[in-house]
């Protein structure tokens, strides 16, 4: 820890991985390498030939990391082009603002479902509404949903970064919807930063405790959820929970939910910390020298949230501000917990 920032290093995460981990990653650079070559000239029978090819290769990967659960490895078939659409749509240079925070939702509850109520009991909870129609006596209707209360009600959304903001807000408002008791998460705020003057192999990632906005007591013994759109290196979740278990916390569980992670990155988070499951819509194959994503889909926080001016960027309130009014109302009891925390209750 330096001041008020606590530091973590590139070779501290390459550290937890293995030696079989090295060489599938390294093959997997091998075979990215590959299809780039059909990039320019573009070759389009080609290209879908290798993306076949590293598709299987991560399939054959992930099936000995359990705790690393991707969409397209662990669902039905049928729901398959669902991912593929959406994926293809965030990736999209020509998707603007709107449409990417309209896909990045449909992501978010697409990973939702996979995570928490394609893999749940018999047990069902009864949603019972009054509707609209008041002849002859007012009317209710009743629906069904499963019940997994106890799979979401001891859950804190712990928001890294400007671009995990709304991913974060649409987490906890699925979570309010399915649960009994209309349960609100609590909301931990963490202000933190990659180097980006520094290469994927000497990366640091630096957290910022006195912009940073949390509470201990509330975390401690907590499912702790993450949803950060993308996972390229892992780095920023480890230095977090790192920092949290130095403070005496003990998580009962992690979940980290990603749009798009690369292999290394999922790789690492699930080697490097005890009980972390990585949820990701879609997996891609490397990083590049400056540890971006490739094919990846370019800066989702900026694509998000607009570019900040690099003088003045917005804090938390200014950007939610400008998320405007529809996602005001339709994320209330979300803003009034973030609001409780930044502001003190």
């Amino acid at each position: 820890m330096v001041d008020d920032r606590v530091i973590l290093k590139a070779e501290d995460l390459d550290g937890y991985l293995t030696r079989q981990d090295k060489l599938n990653l390294n093959r997997l650079e091998e075979m990215y390498s590959e299809t780039m070559r059909f990039f320019q000239p573009e070759n389009k029978e080609k290209i879908i030939s290798q993306y076949d090819k590293m598709g299987h290769a991560m399939q054959e990967i992930c099936a000995a990391h359990p705790d690393i659960q991707v969409y397209s490895f662990v669902t039905e078939e049928g729901a398959h082009a669902e991912a593929s659409r959406v994926i293809s749509k965030l990736r999209d240079v020509n998707t603007n603002h709107q449409e990417f925070m309209y896909y990045s939702q449909r992501a978010y509850e697409m990973l939702f479902r996979m995570a928490y109520t394609d893999q749940h009991s018999d047990k069902k909870n009864y949603i019972t509404v009054k509707t609209p129609v008041t002849s002859p006596v007012q009317n209710f209707a009743v629906h069904k949903i499963p019940n997994i209360d106890a799979k979401i009600e001891n859950s804190v959304m712990c928001v890294m970064l400007r671009g995990a903001l709304l991913p974060s807000m649409i987490m906890s408002k699925e979570i309010e919807e399915y649960s009994s008791h209309n349960y609100v998460t609590p909301f931990a705020l963490f202000k933190i930063n990659r180097d980006d003057t520094k290469t994927e192999s000497n990366m640091e990632y630096v957290l910022n405790l006195k912009n940073s906005f949390f509470n201990l007591e509330e975390l401690d013994g907590k499912d702790l959820i993450f949803a950060d759109p993308m996972n390229a290196t892992g780095g920023s979740l480890v230095t977090v929970i790192r920092y949290l278990q130095s403070q005496g916390v003990k998580p009962k569980s992690i979940k980290f939910f990603n749009v798009i992670s690369a292999l290394k990155g999922s790789i690492r988070v699930t080697r490097a910390l005890e009980n972390c499951t990585c949820y990701t819509l879609w997996l891609d194959p490397v990083l590049n020298v400056k540890a971006y994503i490739m094919p990846g889909l370019g800066d989702a926080g900026d694509r998000l949230n607009g570019c900040d001016n690099y003088d003045s960027p917005r804090n938390i309130i200014q950007l939610i501000a400008d998320y405007g009014s529809n996602i005001s109302g339709l994320y209330r009891s979300q803003l009034f917990k973030i609001e409780q925390t930044v502001l003190g209750k």
